[in-house]
């Protein structure tokens, strides 16, 4: 069986503003050199699933395929409903895939094909027998498989877990507070016109409707988080997840990248672009952040996450087109490109558009690289090694495509391209630290200055809190009760009262010191010692300007210090004052006999020790 290549061009119209813009649509066939008629006999695959065990996923009529990355036919199984060639298989984990069909959505569950054979089930929509009451426009599936998105033409977008249960549904309009949100320019024929799109790291889904407008929801409620209207540019777009706080909008008509903050929708970047192909001109986004996509003027557009721009082309531009969107490889790094290269090609400007015609294709180059830093790992030509790299599979059997072609190969063991490939989780994983590192790399400035801020912060915050609670507990206090002014008199009062008396004390006490033995001085002393007492505490309770305490405790006993005697009054619980006086011996003595003072020192720690009685004065207490 020899291998041949035939690549057709046809043009279609797009009429908008009274503007035309030419669409060239490739599509590679392989045939064999049987008679022409037999061409017949081959089938169309539909858009094709890499999945995470290396095989790719596709059905054609009422047939669902399992291929190996070498072509040859895995596992097959009937289909009772016709599957839609425009919308690729979806992974469900756990052994599961989702498929849109007969505008249903079937689960396939293939689990452990040793032990069971694989089971189609309708997962959403009408069963058998029953015709399809609306039309599915698209779906997509949580990473782990628990949440499937289904958004149903003129019904809005539904949830589902994936036992089947309804979550929750939105439409494109949603009434909060009063507020129409959603369809602001054309209530009545707005509906969600575009496949929801997961941001995995953000936990958001993206969907657009009829009117340009791009919607933003949690996946865990209906809610919009934002909504940016883009029907200035044009109403039809593609979406693109970064995984990295970026969202890529596409539009094919004005041949435009723009890069959106996933927080607020709002546009960080916008490049231009050559010009598109309507028919795939989706772009991917690689685990190093940058988005690349292929464009009919034959060069490869890569953007860094600022927008920083990168051109590759392996042929003369002059002569080649990328008609189809580059694939990522399994590393996540890599990515797969087919570039054309044409007989002859015509690009002409006609207003805001390009048109370019382009005739009789020559040869392909398909190529393998790295966009971050411009490494090539893998090229080759057709008619090359590729054209007999799936010869004698099972593909033989098939039309098969650019897009499918470039499946094959990036899940195909026989091109060594050194990348180990990763797993959805780690491209996930790799792209999701990326996001964190941006988000924490926002707080740049003197960090010491905003140290220092915070500190003073707190410390103003900590004697707030000071005032606000001196406040309650200086208004709550008793005496309050009869006015502020008469409270502070009272206070200044008695504060000047115990100046006075601590005058009073100091010249009593220097009376005392001296020489003579007047009885009459240590009892004014003493009097005036209680006084004293008795004001502080009324400052430091009733009077204070804090709260309100009572002190139940006796008053320990306050020494007055003389030269020859020293007394003790204090407050026994019967609010009687009690003055003791003990009559100290001389130093001499002390000094005279080691047991004459060890005597003194017993009779001084012990007041029932001693070799004379302390006499005791009880008097009534003057408080």
């Amino acid at each position: 069986m020899i291998l041949a290549i035939e690549l057709i061009t046809t043009t279609c119209v797009f009429v908008q503003c009274a503007m035309t813009h030419l669409l060239v649509f490739l599509v590679l066939v392989l045939v064999t050199t049987l008679s022409s008629s037999y061409v017949s006999a081959f089938h169309w695959l539909s858009k094709p699933l890499l999945g995470e065990d290396g095989r790719i996923y596709a059905c054609s009529r009422n047939r669902f395929f399992a291929f190996e990355n070498n072509g040859t036919i895995a596992w097959t199984m009937h289909l009772d409903y016709k599957c839609n060639l425009g919308t690729p298989p979806v992974h469900g984990g756990h052994g599961k895939i989702y498929l849109v069909a007969d505008n249903r959505i079937l689960v396939i569950i293939y689990g452990n094909m040793r032990t069971s054979e694989p089971v189609a089930e309708v997962f959403f929509g009408a069963g058998p027998g029953h015709p399809a009451e609306a039309e599915i426009i698209g779906l997509s599936v949580s990473t782990f498989g628990s949440t499937v998105y289904i958004n149903v033409k003129n019904r809005g977008l539904f949830a589902y877990q994936s036992h089947r249960r309804l979550l929750w549904s939105v439409g494109p309009v949603l009434y909060q507070s009063g507020y129409r949100q959603g369809c602001r320019k054309n209530l009545t024929d707005c509906y969600f016109a575009s496949v929801p799109v997961l941001d995995q790291c953000e936990a958001s889904i993206y969907i657009s409707n009829t009117e340009g407008e791009l919607y933003c929801l949690s996946v865990r409620s209906r809610y919009f988080r934002w909504i940016q209207d883009f029907s200035s540019l044009d109403k039809n777009f593609t979406i693109t997840p970064g995984n990295n706080g970026h969202l890529y909008v596409t539009v094919p008509a004005k041949a435009l990248v723009l890069a959106l903050d996933v927080f607020s929708g709002n546009v960080l970047w916008q490049r231009s672009i050559g010009p598109l192909s309507k028919v795939d001109s989706a772009p991917v986004v690689d685990s190093n952040g940058w988005i690349s996509i292929g464009s009919l003027d034959g060069f490869l557009y890569s953007f860094s996450p600022t927008g920083v721009l990168k051109k590759f082309s392996r042929m003369r531009a002059e002569n080649s087109m990328i008609q189809v969107g580059p694939f990522l490889d399994c590393s996540g790094f890599a990515v797969y490109t087919s570039q054309i290269e044409m007989e002859g090609k015509v690009s002409h400007a006609i207003g805001e558009y390009t048109v370019v015609s382009a005739i009789r294709p020559k040869a392909a180059l398909f190529t393998v690289m790295v966009p971050a830093t411009g490494s090539i790992y893998w090229s080759e030509s057709y008619p090359g090694h590729v054209s007999t790299l799936f010869s004698e599979s099972d593909l033989s059997q098939f039309v098969m495509n650019e897009e499918i072609l470039l499946t094959f190969l990036a899940a195909s063991t026989k091109i060594g391209t050194l990348l180990q490939c990763r797993t959805t989780g780690q491209k996930l994983a790799s792209s999701c630290s990326q996001e964190r590192t941006k988000l924490v790399s926002i707080y740049t400035g003197n960090e010491r200055a905003i140290v220092l801020f915070l500190l003073f912060e707190a410390a103003l915050l900590l004697v707030i809190i000071g005032l606000v609670r001196f406040c309650f507990t200086f208004w709550a206090k008793e005496k309050l009760k009869h006015g502020l002014g008469s409270f502070l008199d009272k206070r200044c009062s008695l504060w000047i009262r115990k100046k006075a008396l601590d005058r009073t004390i100091t010249e009593l006490e220097q009376k005392a010191a001296e020489e003579t033995e007047d009885n009459e001085v240590f009892e004014k002393l003493s009097d005036v010692v209680r006084e004293r007492e008795c004001i502080e505490r009324k400052l430091s309770t009733t009077y204070s300007l804090g709260r309100d305490r009572i002190d139940s405790q006796p008053k320990p006993m306050l020494p007055v210090h003389m030269r020859r005697t020293k007394s003790y009054s204090f407050q026994d619980a019967k609010q009687k004052s009690v003055t003791m006086f003990r009559t100290l011996i001389d130093t001499s003595s002390i000094e005279s006999s080691s047991e004459g003072e060890t005597s003194m020192l017993e009779e001084m720690d012990s007041p029932t020790k001693g070799k004379a009685k302390t006499p005791i004065v009880d008097t009534s207490s003057t408080e």
